[in-house]
């Protein structure tokens, strides 16, 4: 399973199928891109004055599973800075991810009409065994205050730059903003190597831009 995959049944509504944020395209980028950097596939170069962090594929480390050599495949035509590699990587990878999960029976596709004139696709949960495990691991960091691993470490931040770590899981024994200050604290990443460490600050640097500028467009109108 990707980190992207473990993200995507995360924020998924387990019976409705929808989706619980308006920013998963980039999160799930994220996902990606973190993933290449924590498996030497891509590195994230950090911003030096007035050139932006840039993404870029390293030469001769193309991975063999299929959604990450397609995302090594971009990077190695063309070094994206961080925020088109986070924006453009997760480019329809919901729906990808989504069928994926499909096909190993963890989801169910749902094809209706809204008013029944607009068609839409929802993923309802149809084995939640796999997603209730991730969830029991996350508990264990953010609500017992376990250490973070490879894994888990990644899939908080990007939770927590999408402010739902604290919805993923029961927050009930220590307090939402408890679980919220936890995410953040490691999603500065100082458990991780120096390049993942580099990539983690990158992507959400890029999730906090576009949820800022989101807000003030839907503000401004």
């Amino acid at each position: 399973m990707l980190i992207a995959e473990d993200l995507l049944l995360l924020v998924l509504d387990d019976e409705k199928g929808t989706l619980a944020s308006s920013w998963v395209q980039q999160a799930l980028g994220g996902a990606i891109l973190t993933e290449l950097v924590m498996t030497g596939s891509a590195q994230v170069i950090p911003k030096s004055g007035l050139t932006p962090a840039t993404a870029v594929a390293v030469p001769g480390r193309r991975p063999d599973e299929p959604v990450l050599a397609a995302a090594y495949d971009s990077l190695a035509a063309k070094p994206l800075t961080a925020k088109n590699a986070v924006t453009g990587l997760g480019k329809g990878l919901h729906e990808a991810l989504a069928a994926r999960l499909c096909d190993r029976n963890i989801l169910k596709r749902r094809d209706e009409k809204i008013l029944g004139l607009f068609p839409r696709t929802t993923w309802p949960a149809r084995d939640s065994t796999h997603e209730n495990a991730v969830r029991g691991q996350l508990a264990a960091v953010l609500v017992q205050g376990a250490t973070p691993d490879a894994r888990t470490g990644p899939l908080i931040a990007l939770l927590s730059s999408i402010d739902l770590a604290h919805k993923v899981v029961d927050a009930r024994a220590v307090g939402a903003g408890a679980v919220k200050k936890r995410a953040k604290e490691i999603a500065r990443g100082d458990w991780a190597a120096k390049g993942v460490k580099d990539a983690i600050d990158e992507v959400t640097a890029v999730m906090t831009a576009v949820m800022v500028a989101t807000t003030v467009t839907t503000t401004a109108t």
